[in-house]
């Protein structure tokens, strides 16, 4: 069966797929009625490959759109995340179009979930965090026909348009700037969070920028839980004692990058001239510390705005000519803690 990309797919779509009737799938689907065990598990399987989701709306609006656009992100507690989401609403609020936020906690579980039910809602559009998804997410967002934005990472192929940076790339490029400084005994303190790929790409960025010039990071450490400005200064402590020898600790965030910066400070240690620290994501939070933490802005503001305008865009004229692919270019921030040379 081939169906047009951009038409959600219908009763009908399932009941060819399956070779049953329209009122049998309906039946299936809203688990109602006597339908044989056989049936319905030969229904429930074609629909999750389809990547059907039922329609919720009823009456006249059964076969429209409703002016919302699904904003699907892994967390409201992580600070990235609502500038994106005050990018996507400075666009938006001057269209018809309401965003509406579903949160995953970065799970790929939890994201099939609060996708499935958004859709079902029949939004216009939907704008979500990152390119890794399960089959069944990625069949949903294919078969939606609704313009599809994945932000914040450009590492991928993207189901239908993607904005953000290319996370290997700012990993890398802060390696040369590290190396270039003269560091070369480096230390890594991360988060514990194997499904965070946008993580997982900057470290393999910034570790094969290092490879390329034959150096390794030389001790590394990972937390789960708990004040990252905590586990910041905890860490730091920990893996300096361990490891002395080190010139240089790159954070993945500035969160715990702040709360080594704090420990280095408390003790009296030169920064930058012994220790030179860099982490990530340009928090403007953290411009109150008394030093200023080096850093690569993640262009969050601009990624939400710009994923809005692509949406807007898509719905005001869908044949109208534009960019589906945006890279942007994250910068370095040299702040107090990286010699610039």
């Amino acid at each position: 069966m081939t169906t047009d990309p951009k038409r959600p797919l219908t009763l009908r779509d399932v009941s060819e797929a399956t070779g049953v009737s329209e009122m049998t799938v309906s039946r299936v689907l809203r688990n109602r009625g006597d339908v044989s065990e056989k049936t319905r598990v030969k229904v429930l399987t074609a629909a999750k490959e389809l990547g059907y989701v039922p329609n919720k709306i009823a009456g006249a609006l059964a076969s429209k759109r409703v002016n919302l656009v699904a904003v699907i992100i892994p967390s409201l507690s992580n600070m990235v995340f609502p500038e994106v989401l005050t990018g996507i609403n400075q666009v938006l609020e001057n269209t018809p179009l309401q965003p509406v936020v579903g949160v995953t906690d970065y799970q790929p579980e939890k994201e099939e979930k609060v996708l499935y039910e958004m859709l079902s809602w029949r939004p216009s559009g939907v704008i979500i965090a990152g390119l890794e998804h399960t089959e069944a997410a990625r069949a949903m967002l294919n078969a939606s026909g609704i313009p599809v934005v994945e932000i914040m990472d450009t590492d991928g192929k993207p189901v239908d348009s993607m904005v953000g940076i290319s996370h290997r790339r700012a990993g890398s490029e802060m390696a040369k700037a590290i190396l270039k400084a003269g560091y070369r005994h480096i230390g890594f303190m991360g988060t514990k969070m194997p499904l965070d790929h946008r993580a997982r790409k900057r470290f393999e960025g910034f570790t094969g920028a290092l490879a390329k010039e034959g150096v390794e990071i030389e001790d590394r450490a990972f937390y789960s839980g708990g004040s990252a400005l905590a586990k910041g200064r905890e860490m730091t402590q920990e893996m300096l004692e361990r490891s002395p020898e080190l010139d240089f600790l790159y954070y993945s965030n500035d969160m715990i990058g702040a709360g080594g910066l704090l420990y280095l400070m408390d003790q009296g240690i030169d920064v930058p001239g012994q220790i030179g620290l860099a982490g990530f994501n340009g928090v403007e939070l953290l411009q109150g510390l008394p030093r200023q933490l080096a850093t690569m802005d993640a262009c969050r503001l601009e990624i939400g705005r710009k994923a809005a305008e692509i949406i807007a865009a898509q719905l005001d004229d869908p044949e109208a000519a534009q960019e589906h692919h945006v890279t942007l270019t994250p910068t370095i921030s040299y702040g107090d803690t990286l010699k610039r040379r």
